[in-house]
């Protein structure tokens, strides 16, 4: 190839591509959806960097590689990464697999277009609007507006910055030297994105006031309006106030109603972050730990996580009718925007968001949707909740195990109490003894590949497991086996 480029071809590459993709996806159907949520395979084939590195031939260099070497380096991809639709993968607040989902993940993949206006996306920007008006018919809103965004954390910051816009409209055009210094109210065991967005945004993380929790990880009213007065005393403007519903650690839910009363008494916007408690409103039977979201203005919630939508499924929902959310990010891009085009340009959306190429999010949740209705989701949320329940029953039979405290939801915090340490809690090096007790079994869990759990340290406990129940897959059997596998691997600590 002597520097001349061939125009009048077309692509040699073009049936090479297409077989390769048809290898490829044999590949993915045998080494992740088969193997990978097979009890029997490990949940990862542990590597440590350094080999992984060599192993991976992650150079990139001047010329292509044969078809036989690609198929091998999308075997290596399958093979070393973790497998989080495996049943015993509860590491994370994601976990299993739905097949119409990923149909859904596929089909967009491959149609790559732009969630931002109707002349690109014609089907997405019709069924973006229906799958968010049905979340918020859900939430108990008839009218309102929302959108997608990549992720959680994304979704809190559009909430805090459509408040903050409703609250100093100004701040738009003459920044924030034309608003007074803000206050925002969190509970310490919100998400930390709540102090993100604040540094984002210029508000500051020391405007974030972190109010108290009780012993299950709700936000306590009284301490609220504490630190509302705490707030106005220093000469900030209380503006915005997140409830939890569902926190990351101990699944808990702050009381919605009295927080509610509270930021109506003080003219604050109400946030609520559901982004992992959320799904609760699937069910009948559940629904009630989060009484009172209708209050909210504003509400985040992420189907990826209970749901099973596949990462990423996020979306904000507003109660404003006042088209707030366009007001505050529109910028009215004339070469996308065009006001003139020959159909009901209320249609393109892409105004409303702070990205201009946005990835389509519905069509996995929308295909997932029209496959089980409403009714499997409920089935999967109230199945999670009841095996979580068997779980924490089981525990309490076992003398190793120690609940950090009862919660309501999918998330069970405990201590694992080895032999050793049995009957010694008035040891002086009790704590510091315990707290290496999680990180060791977790390493050897790892290594072996059995299952995956969290652990951490919260506000005075030491080192305790959060183990998660989300995938519709598990069974009783998967609880015992979780809480058999724990102390085999704790038995001689």
């Amino acid at each position: 190839m002597n520097g001349h480029v061939h125009l009048e071809e077309s692509d040699m590459y073009e049936s090479d591509g297409k077989l390769f993709l048809s290898e490829a996806f044999n590949v993915i159907m045998e080494e992740i959806l088969h193997k990978g949520t097979d009890r029997k395979e490990k949940v990862c084939e542990w590597t440590e960097p350094d080999q992984l590195r060599a192993l991976m031939d992650l150079d990139l260099r001047e010329n292509g590689e044969s078809h036989e070497q690609l198929i091998q380096r999308v075997r290596d991809v399958a093979r070393y990464s973790v497998k989080t639709c495996h049943p015993r993968f509860f590491n994370q607040l994601f976990a299993g697999m739905d097949y119409h989902a990923l149909t859904g993940r596929l089909l967009t993949e491959t149609l790559n277009t732009s969630q931002y206006t109707y002349e690109v996306a014609p089907v997405f920007v019709l069924m973006e609007e229906e799958v968010l008006r049905k979340l918020r018919s859900l939430v108990g809103w008839s009218e309102g507006d929302g959108i997608f965004c990549p992720g959680g954390s994304v979704s809190n910051m559009y909430a805090m910055n459509v408040a903050r816009y409703w609250a100093f409209p100004q701040v738009k055009t003459q920044g924030l030297w034309a608003t007074p210094r803000m206050a925002i109210f969190t509970s310490q065991r919100s998400h930390y994105s709540m102090k993100k967005a604040a540094a984002f945004l210029g508000i500051g993380t020391d405007n974030v006031f972190m109010v108290k929790v009780d012993e299950s990880g709700s936000m306590i009213p009284e301490d609220l309006e504490a630190k509302i007065v705490q707030a106005k005393s220093q000469d900030a403007v209380p503006f915005f106030v997140n409830a939890t519903a569902g926190t990351t650690v101990q699944g808990a839910f702050d009381p919605l109603n009295c927080i509610a009363d509270i930021s109506e008494r003080n003219g604050m916007w109400m946030h609520i972050d559901a982004a992992w408690g959320g799904s609760v409103l699937f069910s009948k039977k559940h629904k009630h730990l989060v009484a009172g979201i209708e209050r909210a203005n504003s509400v985040t919630w992420n189907p990826h996580k209970m749901l099973l939508a596949g990462l990423q499924c996020s979306v904000v929902l507003f109660r404003d009718t006042t088209n707030l959310l366009m007001r505050c990010h529109s910028a009215n891009a004339t070469y996308l925007f065009q006001q003139d085009k020959f159909y009901d340009t209320s249609l393109d959306m892409g105004d409303k968001s702070i990205q201009c190429g946005r990835k389509v999010d519905c069509l996995k949740l929308w295909l997932m949707w029209k496959a089980i209705g409403t009714c499997g989701f409920s089935e999967r949320v109230n199945k999670a909740l009841a095996l979580a329940r068997y779980l924490v029953e089981e525990m309490e039979k076992r003398d190793n195990f120690k609940l950090v405290s009862k919660g309501h939801f999918v998330n069970v915090c405990f201590w694992f109490i080895p032999p050793s340490l049995r009957g010694k809690e008035n040891n002086p090096d009790y704590q510091e003894r315990l707290s290496k007790v999680a990180p060791a079994i977790k390493e050897r869990m790892v290594k072996r590949g059995t299952m995956m759990v969290g652990y951490q340290p919260m506000d005075g406990h030491v080192n305790f497991f959060r183990m998660v129940v989300v995938s519709p897959r598990l069974t009783t059997k998967d609880m015992d086996f979780f809480l058999d596998e724990i102390e085999k691997l704790g038995k001689d600590l």
